[in-house]
């Protein structure tokens, strides 16, 4: 059975990591709270991925989408999340995000479209309880990464399991839809 997802790192180090398209999720969790984020990446045809101080970095386009989940108790609930702090901040306004309010009152927020980064992107060497996967091309991929989200939304982000099935499902349709390569050009 072949290999769904890897640690993106120990793919990095095992020359395993997919040049022609794959799919990155990192995921950054607040201390002593569920706040978390996530950033999603799609690539296609990587020139090359080298290691620097921060992470890695691939030298080529990619397409980004983002995740915010906000505990019932947040203090900046008002705030717009591209001016939060570094630690809270994704680079969107609320108007540019679809929004699910759990029963447990936590918000789950996620982009409507996915944002072009051109040339390059690094990502970041994850630190504490923070992880970075890739996601293989494969033909159940979208399901995997479902359940994936479905399982860490609930697991990490104490999100009700309803909720977290919803959510993944739309992240899931989200994804399927505007972070994909178009192969004929």
């Amino acid at each position: 059975m072949p290999v769904k997802a890897m640690d993106l790192f120990d793919a990095y180090a095992k020359n395993a990591l997919p040049k022609d398209h794959g799919y990155i999720v990192t995921s950054f969790f607040m201390n002593n709270s569920v706040y978390s984020r996530y950033e999603i990446v799609s690539y296609n045809n990587v020139k090359s991925i080298y290691p620097n101080e921060d992470g890695l970095t691939f030298q080529t386009d990619g397409k980004k989408l983002f995740i915010l989940i906000e505990p019932a108790n947040y203090p900046n609930k008002g705030m717009e999340p591209f001016v939060r702090s570094s630690l809270e901040k994704i680079p969107l306004r609320f108007s540019e995000l679809e929004q699910h309010t759990c029963k447990n009152q936590t918000r789950i927020y996620w982009a409507k479209e996915a944002v072009v980064s051109y040339g390059s992107f690094t990502i970041a060497r994850p630190a504490g309880i923070n992880f970075s996967f890739c996601f293989y091309q494969l033909p159940d991929m979208n399901q995997s990464m479902q359940l994936f989200f479905e399982k860490t939304f609930n697991k990490e982000a104490s999100i009700p399991s309803s909720d977290a099935k919803k959510v993944a499902a739309a992240v899931a349709e989200k994804i399927k839809s505007k972070m994909v390569w178009d192969f004929q050009s």
